[in-house]
């Protein structure tokens, strides 16, 4: 399973999205858009969006913390 989120430093919602994920042991890749300009295109691209957290799961787009869907996503 590909796990990815683009993230703010400063977003709380990044945060609780990353702990979440901690806590269920899903390994994941932290994109932080300020300082990646490519990936920040990528996300917009993607998911139609400038605002974070934006996860995507195999190829599925999450936009924000929306914690059922990933639930879903991830299988737990």
């Amino acid at each position: 399973m590909s796990v990815r989120v683009f993230s703010t430093p400063t977003c709380p919602f990044c945060v609780t999205l990353k702990n979440f994920l901690k806590e269920h042991n899903i390994p994941f890749e932290d994109i932080d858009v300020v300082q990646d300009g490519l990936a920040r295109e990528e996300m917009v691209k993607k998911s139609g969006q400038m605002s974070v957290p934006v996860i995507e799961i195999d190829g599925q787009i999450v936009v924000g913390f929306d914690q059922e869907k990933i639930k879903k996503l991830l299988k737990i």
